[in-house]
């Protein structure tokens, strides 16, 4: 029912309002948005539009893709990696540079399947595994004197 999604969302915007560790009304300034209408789209008592539902991802530096999917606006897409969710999580980078990575990150698996590679290769060999790790090569006393090599 279109209720519960309604609430949903508001409890997604919350949830990732908490997690920025900003305060409603900090949101509602950067997104420029009313704090009253804010607070009922938090708690599920107003159905936000699609526009209003990107000034507040802009607010929270998140994707406003996001925030339409949990609001029901587009569907749903095939489940994020690991690595698309860690990207679009970082707070640290801005929604620009979340798109570079994810649409490089989305090249190489499209290279990938394309040639029919799979996670074998460089990224295997890249896995940490049981092998020690090597020592670290011995420092180089040359005493004053120089090579000739």
């Amino acid at each position: 029912m279109a209720t519960s999604k309604v609430g949903s969302i508001g409890e997604y915007i919350r949830e990732q309002r908490t997690r920025a560790k900003i305060s409603l009304r900090q949101l509602a300034d950067v997104s420029g948005i009313s704090n009253p209408y804010l607070s009922q789209i938090e708690r599920g008592l107003r159905k936000p539009s699609a526009e209003i539902l990107q000034q507040i991802a802009k607010g929270l530096r998140i994707s406003a893709e996001a925030l339409y999917v949990q609001a029901g606006i587009l569907e749903d897409r095939e489940a994020d990696t690991d690595v698309m969710a860690a990207v679009r999580a970082d707070l640290l980078l801005t929604e620009r540079q979340k798109q570079v990575l994810l649409d490089i990150y989305a090249s190489f698996l499209k290279e990938n399947e394309a040639t029919g590679a799979t996670g074998t290769g460089f990224a295997d060999a890249a896995a940490p595994d049981d092998r020690p790790a090597p020592a670290p090569p011995e420092p180089h006393e040359s005493h004053g004197k120089e090579e000739v090599g």
